[in-house]
């Protein structure tokens, strides 16, 4: 089976800043690394070396992450934990809450709408739920539902870590944004509408909610709209990656969506070298398709490669605003 047949749905973005090297002691060194192992109370903490990547400027796709040592096939570049995330509104009451991964029915929590897989995500929950819980999101949640819309829910998340002091408002300004027609910023109103009434109703005072405006509510939107990465469980233990890769190809429809920082950082290639999978959680692991040299630009796919020439530059110029140049892509494949 060839790279491209294994990957679906990953998604990344085109940004245009300066290099950014990321060290161990960066400040964004929680989002990721390169180990998930926990050490055990009598051992000695290990602090885990950086990932073999550095993020650049390209000659032509803005930002990108390119190989700072030869990378071998299988190998595991660097995990990543989301900025924020949230069930798809179908298995809010079959995923955790927090971290997204599959809980059973012993788990769900005191409110029939919300479960969380352990404690620790409970915990951790708190960063949005103690606000969350203020307000009462029936309307919000409908026209999410009745409009079929996903990434209005993270600007929702979003806003009530804001609310709690858990994050800042310009958190994901780093990130680059889609471009959005009059026409779309129009739709958009609606639910923003919907989102302050809801704080306002619960009685948040104005000057917490002073982000809180129209054009806070479209910028993350459109930012989240080409970062944002649907979540696929492979669930279950995998010898190596390369088989939780295929599995996670096979799973069943996403159990939500999240946006990272360091993998919104890749590009796209329709024959990529790299592939994001989720084994049983939103924490997402990246890692080689193949052997990638030193100085090699590490990419994704962004949509099912499997797809023919001709629609996967139709999803890509509409969904992502580029015409795909790819070495496949040029060879007409």
């Amino acid at each position: 089976m060839s790279n491209w047949t294994l990957l679906r749905h990953s998604r990344s973005c085109l940004s245009r800043f300066k290099t950014q090297r990321f060290q161990k002691n960066a400040p964004l060194g929680s989002s990721f690394s390169t180990s998930d192992e926990a050490q055990a109370d009598n051992e000695i903490p290990v602090q885990a070396a950086p990932p073999p990547v550095q993020v650049q400027l390209t000659e032509s796709s803005g930002r990108g992450v390119f190989a700072t040592r030869r990378i071998s096939a299988g190998e595991l570049l660097h995990t990543a934990k989301p900025l924020v995330s949230y069930p798809s509104l179908s298995t809010i009451q079959s995923v955790c809450y927090f971290c997204l991964k599959k809980v059973k029915n012993s788990a769900v929590d005191q409110s029939p709408s919300v479960a969380f897989c352990s404690e620790k995500c409970e915990e951790q929950a708190k960063s949005f739920l103690g606000v969350e819980g203020k307000a009462d999101w029936v309307d919000f949640n409908d026209y999410c539902r009745s409009h079929g819309l996903k990434y209005p829910l993270l600007v929702k998340r979003f806003a009530c870590m804001v609310l709690s002091g858990a994050t800042s408002a310009d958190l994901l300004d780093i990130l680059q944004p889609a471009m959005l027609s009059p026409r779309m910023i129009s739709e958009m109103e609606e639910g923003f509408d919907i989102l302050k009434s809801a704080f306002k109703v619960a009685k948040f005072p104005d000057e917490k909610m002073a982000f809180l405006t129209k054009q806070w509510y479209t910028g993350i939107l459109a930012r989240i709209r080409i970062n944002a990465f649907r979540i696929e469980c492979a669930g279950g233990l995998y010898e190596d990656l390369l088989q939780a890769a295929a599995a996670s190809v096979e799973a069943e429809g996403a159990v939500g969506n999240a946006v990272y920082m360091l993998p919104s950082f890749y590009n796209h290639d329709c024959d990529p070298n790299t592939h994001i999978i989720w084994i049983e959680s939103a924490d997402a692991k990246l890692m080689a398709l193949r052997d990638v040299e030193e100085g090699e630009e590490l990419r994704i796919c962004y949509i099912d490669a499997s797809m023919d020439r001709d629609a996967r530059q139709t999803f890509l110029s509409q969904g992502f605003g580029f015409h795909c140049t790819c070495l496949r892509c040029m060879s007409g494949d």
